[in-house]
């Protein structure tokens, strides 16, 4: 379709494993992957985010977030109503687990960069030359206009990213 002109650009979201799209990458034959990354699940910084650079392949972010989990808004006793998802993503000892690691993870990714976690997860995200953009999850305007805000160019450097690496916690709570 591309060369008969019937379309400008072809993209993809991928599964949970960014490695799954390296092949795809590297084909040629998407101009943009959109993948799970974010303060705990780092993986696709590992392989995907560099060949999607090197490939020029745009990459979309979801799930920055994490399910709510890197708002800074959950704590060990949230409940979730009944029809909610993440009753079961937060399940069991999920979401106590989640709380510890925001409160460790917070000492390295707030300051002068970003003083609040949400904040905090979208540069994370954008501190990534490969990132073309980010779709976090919005239920008031407010958050349109603090997800927007930042958007400031003010990122995250490699030194403390090497420090928010060690907060890597890859894991599937969609089971």
């Amino acid at each position: 379709f591309k060369k008969e002109g019937k379309i400008r650009f072809v993209g993809a979201s991928i599964n949970d494993d960014p490695e799954s799209a390296l092949g795809l990458v590297s084909s040629g034959l998407v101009d943009q992957v959109q993948v799970l990354f974010n303060l705990f699940n780092q993986k696709a910084a590992d392989k995907l985010l560099p060949l999607c650079l090197k490939h020029k392949v745009a990459v979309v972010v979801r799930c920055p977030f994490d399910e709510g989990g890197l708002t800074g808004q959950l704590k060990p006793d949230t409940r979730f109503e009944p029809e909610d998802f993440r009753g079961h993503y937060f399940g069991g000892e999920r979401l106590s687990e989640t709380c510890r690691r925001v409160a460790a993870l917070e000492k390295v990714a707030l300051g002068p960069k970003a003083s609040q976690l949400a904040e905090a997860a979208l540069k994370y995200c954008l501190s990534f030359e490969a990132v073309s953009t980010v779709i976090p999850g919005m239920r008031r305007a407010s958050h349109v206009l603090a997800n927007a805000q930042a958007a400031d160019g003010n990122y995250y450097n490699s030194k403390e990213l090497s420090a928010i690496a060690a907060h890597r916690w890859v894991r599937d709570f969609y089971l």
